[in-house]
């Protein structure tokens, strides 16, 4: 657009959102794609807000092959009269100018996850074209904009001619609708003169935000369709349960209690600016406000702790003084209930700590209440100082409620909690005893270490590594073929404690783990410490055969739920060791050649092509029933050795899912997991199973 079409009218519309193009950080953290997902998620958002005032019941979020997306709500449609002070209709004061909307005054939203009323004008301004359909009063309507400023476009694409408007915007009538059909279509193309190249639209956190509205509203589908490629990938989400559901879905250990569910309201009053029209300045207002609460808690055997906190729905994910409040509430209760009965559970004078309490902790906090005050336009601390002392009333009555009901099951509940919290308690302070007295001695001593540890020469962490073996025949044969200078052995006794179902103390009980523990020396659990670790590299060798994945799977589980950093930095590996050794003979004094194989199939594939060739082996061919049965030169080459091994890195590439899984197969619950063998019976690979 040429400057000489600039009028008086286009600077007005433009003046707030041209700082919103200069500065585009303040208002969506950053240019990459978690700037571009948060303003996919401002216009989401708006149209949840509709979702969640009674408004409609379904969002389409349509992610387009050129780039666009498309949000269609069935809302009542942005308004499309005009508003007397402005003199611009609802559409267009609704997406040029910052701090409008429904949301200012009371009059749109009881409670909304728009604050600052800057969401739609704020990715209109940083989208190169951004067009708006509304349905409303029995017709569609529409308007186009081009960096925030209403005009026509010649064609369909971002790249065609437009033309702004000069005298007044005009607000085109699309056709017509049926009676009582309202809602609003939001299509617009991120600017890539903003954004950075890399920056694209995440699919998986998409589905994540999703999922995670569905369960806050409870009734309301949302569903992702994603046309970027060859084939489209649609996912619909919608939960009738609120967030109780949501709270079984994130838990991913055995229960300890109940989902405990907290309801309640109170009232706050605060002082805000409000426009005095006399004299034209913005007075101090006392206004009161009534703040919705509901929580969602339980507790599980683990000890990782997972709390969602929203504010009006809206995540919270560096929390703020509503997650303050509740966890303030949390150890003020606790304590003291455990102090009370600190005989009957023989807690000593010790005082547990907030981790102690939170321990397999799973909670979703939310609270509703109109204009929330946030640190900055991302939303994600909250900041009103008064609904510390709401969420800390509501949760702490709930909970005096529940430790003093005469019911059966809330009574049992209520002991075991109380039990876990202690024992929680006792091995946090065994632990930082052990690791205490490990730093105290010097680094020459090897008692703190166990005996059967064949420790490597080298300090340098890096380059060391640590064979965890199956079995004294193993070690018998990896204690020749290591390289000593970096590689150190420590054998285990067969299938070690399945982890997954016992408790903290029975793993710090058990003489295979604890080992484990002590030769890393880094600690465990939430006193893991990556840095400390003895060896830059742990590598976990057993048998190939069933029992060998059985006790590496064990090894796994151990590593995932009390030492998960060595895990997350790619610091786990398991071993390759080869099936079989085939000796292909070689005429007159040629030494014969040695080829192992790892597989069935591998095996099969090798045969056939010695036989085309004419070659030929020796029979019986070596069939390695564990690691014992190879020399320390096969094990040193095949297993060990550097240069000629094969390592397979174990990783967590997801967290929330990994967990997931290690409690679907390795936890308490049998009925899930044998539901899980029955219909995945028919995937099964049965060469991998070794018969």
């Amino acid at each position: 657009m040429a400057e000489s079409s600039y009028s008086a009218r286009h600077l007005t519309v433009l003046e707030g959102l041209e700082a919103v193009r200069k500065r585009p950080g303040m208002y969506i953290g950053s240019t990459d794609s978690r700037g571009l997902m948060h303003c996919l998620w401002e216009i989401i958002d708006n149209s949840v807000d509709e979702a969640l005032g009674g408004y409609g019941d379904r969002i389409e979020v349509r992610l387009h092959a050129d780039g666009s997306v498309t949000v269609t709500d069935e809302g009542r449609g942005v308004p499309v009269d005009i508003e007397p002070k402005s003199g611009l209709s609802g559409v267009e004061l609704v997406f040029t100018k910052l701090h409008a909307g429904g949301k200012f005054g009371g009059g749109g939203y009881s409670s909304s996850g728009g604050l600052h009323g800057v969401g739609a004008s704020v990715v209109n301004a940083l989208s190169a074209r951004l067009d708006v359909e509304v349905d409303r009063d029995g017709k569609s309507w529409g308007m186009s904009f081009r960096h925030g400023e209403p005009g026509t476009f010649a064609g369909d694409e971002p790249t065609s001619a437009f033309s702004p408007f000069t005298d007044a915007s005009k607000l085109t009538a699309k056709g017509k609708v049926k009676k009582g059909v309202t809602g609003t279509r939001v299509r617009y193309w991120a600017d890539p003169e903003i954004f950075l190249p890399t920056a694209q639209f995440e699919l998986d956190a998409l589905k994540e935000r999703a999922r995670q509205t569905a369960f806050l509203v409870p009734g309301l589908e949302i569903i992702i369709a994603d046309e970027r490629g060859e084939e489209p990938v649609v996912d619909s989400f919608k939960f009738d349960g609120g967030i109780s559901e949501f709270v079984e879905y994130l838990a991913v250990d055995g229960p300890v209690t109940d989902v405990w569910r907290v309801t309640g309201s109170d009232t706050f009053s605060e002082k805000i600016p409000v426009l005095n029209e006399a004299t034209g300045h913005m007075d101090l207002q006392e206004v009161e406000r009534e703040c919705e609460v509901d929580i969602a808690l339980r507790w599980g055997t683990g000890y990782e702790t997972e709390i969602r906190s929203f504010v009006n729905i809206i995540a919270t994910p560096k929390g703020g003084t509503h997650l303050a409040g509740f966890e303030q509430g949390l150890v003020r209760f606790f304590r003291k209930e455990i102090e009370k009965n600190a005989r009957r559970l023989k807690a000593g004078s010790d005082k547990p700590e907030k981790d102690d309490l939170l321990a397999g902790l799973t909670a979703v906090v939310t609270v509703r209440f109109p204009e929330p005050q946030f640190e900055g336009q991302t939303k994600e601390v909250l900041g009103t100082a008064a609904i510390r002392s709401i969420v800390q009333k509501q949760l702490t009555n709930h909970l005096s409620t529940l430790f003093e009901s005469a019911k059966r099951t809330d009574k049992a509940q209520c002991a075991l909690l109380l039990e876990k919290m202690v024992s929680e308690m006792k091995s946090r302070i065994s632990l930082r005893a052990q690791r205490d007295t490990q730093r105290r001695k010097s680094s020459l001593e090897s008692s703190s270490l166990p005996a059967k540890l064949i420790d490597c020469r080298s300090r340098d962490v890096e380059g060391t590594e640590l064979f965890i073996v199956e079995g004294d025949s193993a070690l018998g044969t990896a204690r020749p073929a290591r390289d000593s200078e970096f590689q150190a052995l420590l054998p285990i006794r067969g299938k070690i404690l399945n982890v997954q179902k016992a408790s903290l103390a029975d793993m710090l009980s058990n003489a295979e783990c604890s080992a484990i523990i002590k030769v890393i020396g880094a600690g465990s659990g939430r006193d893991f410490d990556l840095d400390a670790a003895r060896y830059g590299r742990v590598i976990l060798m057993s048998d190939a055969d069933v029992d060998g994945a059985h006790i590496r799977t064990l090894l796994l589980t151990l590593f995932f739920r009390y030492m998960r950093p060595m895990l997350e930095a790619g610091r786990v590996f398991a071993a390759v060791p080869p099936l079989h050794r085939v000796v292909v003979q070689n005429s007159g004094r040629k030494p014969n050649d040695l080829i192992y194989t790892y597989s069935e199939r591998e095996l099969e594939v090798l045969l056939k092509d010695l036989k085309k060739r004419g070659k030929k082996y020796q029979e019986p061919i070596q069939r390695y029933k564990g690691l014992g049965e190879m020399d320390a030169d096969q094990l040193a080459e095949t297993t060990m050795d550097r240069d000629k091994r094969t390592l397979r890195r174990v990783g967590v590439a997801d967290a929330q899912q990994a967990s997931r899984v290690f409690e679907l197969l390795m936890g308490n619950e049998v009925a899930p997991r044998k539901e899980f063998i029955i219909d995945h019976a028919d995937d099964l690979d049965q060469e991998r199973i070794d018969a």
